[in-house]
C-alpha cells in the first residue's frame, strides 16, 4: 500500500511497490501532498492505470530507437519506416519528454506537415508516432496516447488515368527499350508482375512451353543492395501467371543472347549482378519513355536537336542540344515523374478487366488478397468507356419509340 517517511530535510518521501514489486519513491515539500499523490498511485495501481511518475521524462529519440530496433519487419519496410522516423518524426521530437508531448502539439504538427508533404507521407509520420507513444503507454511510461483522435489529411486518388498507356504506346515503348532489359518491361505490362517479382525471376520458374511463370521469389532492395527473399510479397502473391506470346518470343531471345545469373537469375546486368530498381529507372526506363515520346519530345532542329519537356513544377521546357543522345539523357533528368514502371501492372490489370476479364480472375493473376484493392488501385476507365456505355443501350431506345402509345390519358403525379 505504501508508506511516507519524514526526512531528515524537512520534507516527506512517499514510497511505494510499482506493477513489477519494484520499490519507488518521491519527495515532497508538504505531508499534504505525499499523501494525495500516495493516495492516486495506490488506485492507479488498484485500477491497472498505473504509469511511473518518472519514466515519462525519457527522451522521445531514445525510446524511439528503442522501438524501432525490437520490430520484427521486412527490410525494406523496416528501412522505409527507419527514414521516415529520421527525417520527420525525431527532427520534432527528438530531444522531448515522452510525458511533454500532448494532444495539441501532435495536431499542430500534422496540420505543418501536411502544407509540405503529401497527404500519404503525413499518414505515415503519424502511425509512426502513434505507434511510439501506444508502445510507451503499453510500457506504462506515459499514461495515454496523445495522437489518438489527431485529424489526418484524407488521402485523395489522383487523376492517374494518363499513366494508362494503350497498346500502340506500350508496343512504341518496347522498341525503344534497349534489348537487355526489353523482356523486364514485356514482363511488367504482359503478366503484372512487380518489380521486385521481375527482379528476382529464376529460369526455374519460367516455362517458355507452357507459356507460363510462377512467382516463387521476389528481390528486395535497401540502402543500393539488392538481395532475395525467397517468397513473394503476401500469400496470394506466390502464383502461376500465363504469359502472352509477345513475352514468351521475349524470353525466349533473352534466353538465348544473355547468359543467366550464377543461381540462374533471368535479368543481371553485365557486371553479373542482380539489377537496381533505381538505376534501372535512371539509366533504362526514363530514358526509354523520352525516345518513345511517352516523357517530353526530342526534334531534329537546324544541326541539333530540340527538346521539350513538363519539368516537376508543371512548367514547360525547351532547350537545344547537339545531339540526340545528349537530349534523351537531360530530359530524363529533369522532367516530372510521367510513366512509372509500376503502372505496367496497372495497364495490365486495367487491360484484363477492360476485355472482360472478372474483376476476381485479375486479383488472383497480380497477387491480391482481396478483390478490393484491384478494384481501387489497379483499375482504370477505358478510353472509350462512353461509346461502351452507349452500346448497352443501343437498341433500348428504338425499342421503346417502336411500341404504341398508351390508350390511357395521362395522369397527373399528384393525383
Amino acid at each position: 500500500m505504501g508508506h511516507i517517511v519524514k526526512t531528515k530535510a524537512g520534507t516527506y518521501r512517499a514510497n511505494w511497490r510499482d506493477h513489477t514489486d519494484r520499490q519507488r519513491s518521491k519527495t515532497f515539500s508538504t505531508k499534504r501532498e505525499a499523501v494525495a499523490f500516495l493516495a492516486e498511485i495506490n488506485a492507479s495501481l488498484n485500477r491497472g492505470t498505473y504509469v511511473d511518475p518518472h519514466a515519462s521524462k525519457t527522451k522521445f529519440g531514445l525510446y524511439a530507437d528503442t522501438w524501432l530496433k525490437s520490430r520484427n519487419h521486412e527490410l525494406a519496410t523496416a528501412a522505409r519506416d527507419a527514414s521516415i522516423m529520421r527525417n520527420h518524426v525525431l527532427a520534432r521530437w527528438h530531444d522531448l519528454p515522452l510525458g511533454k508531448i500532448d494532444h495539441s502539439a501532435v495536431q499542430a504538427w500534422i496540420t505543418d506537415l501536411g502544407k509540405r508533404l503529401s497527404p500519404a507521407t503525413v499518414i505515415e509520420c503519424h502511425r509512426l508516432l502513434s505507434g511510439v507513444m501506444k508502445s510507451a503507454v503499453r510500457d506504462r511510461l506515459i499514461g495515454a496516447n496523445p495522437c489518438e483522435g489527431v485529424r489526418l489529411p484524407k488521402r485523395r486518388r489522383q487523376d492517374d488515368d494518363d499513366r494508362i498507356i494503350t497498346r500502340e504506346q506500350f508496343t512504341a515503348l518496347l522498341r525503344h527499350v534497349p534489348d537487355r532489359y526489353r523482356a523486364v518491361v514485356a514482363l511488367a505490362a504482359g503478366a503484372g508482375l512487380r518489380w521486385g517479382e521481375c527482379a528476382g525471376l529464376r529460369w526455374d520458374a519460367v516455362d517458355l512451353d507452357a507459356g507460363t511463370v510462377r512467382v516463387l521469389r521476389v528481390a528486395v532492395e535497401v540502402n543500393g543492395h539488392v538481395s532475395i527473399k525467397p517468397y513473394p510479397k503476401s500469400r496470394a502473391g506466390r502464383r502461376e501467371v500465363p504469359l502472352p506470346c509477345f513475352a514468351v518470343d521475349l524470353l525466349t531471345a533473352h534466353r538465348d543472347a544473355f547468359p543467366p545469373g550464377p543461381l540462374g537469375e533471368v535479368f543481371i546486368v553485365r557486371s553479373g549482378n542482380l539489377m537496381s530498381r533505381h538505376t534501372f529507372r535512371a539509366r533504362v526506363w526514363r530514358p526509354s519513355l523520352v525516345r518513345a515520346g511517352l516523357l517530353g519530345s526530342v526534334v531534329p532542329s537546324g544541326g541539333g536537336f530540340v527538346g521539350t519537356w513538363t519539368d516537376k513544377a508543371g512548367t514547360e521546357q525547351n532547350k537545344n542540344f547537339p545531339t540526340k543522345e545528349e537530349a534523351v539523357t537531360y530530359i530524363a533528368q529533369h522532367a516530372g515523374e510521367g510513366l512509372r514502371f509500376h503502372d505496367l501492372r496497372h495497364c495490365y490489370a486495367t487491360w484484363l478487366v477492360s476485355e472482360g476479364v472478372p474483376v476476381n480472375d485479375v486479383a488472383g493473376l497480380i497477387g491480391h488478397e482481396q478483390i478490393s484493392t484491384t478494384l481501387n488501385r489497379y483499375t482504370h476507365a477505358s478510353r472509350d468507356r462512353n461509346n461502351r456505355a452507349r452500346a448497352v443501350f443501343a437498341d433500348f431506345s428504338l425499342t421503346l419509340a417502336s411500341e404504341p402509345a398508351p390508350e390511357a390519358p395521362p395522369r397527373d403525379l399528384d393525383t
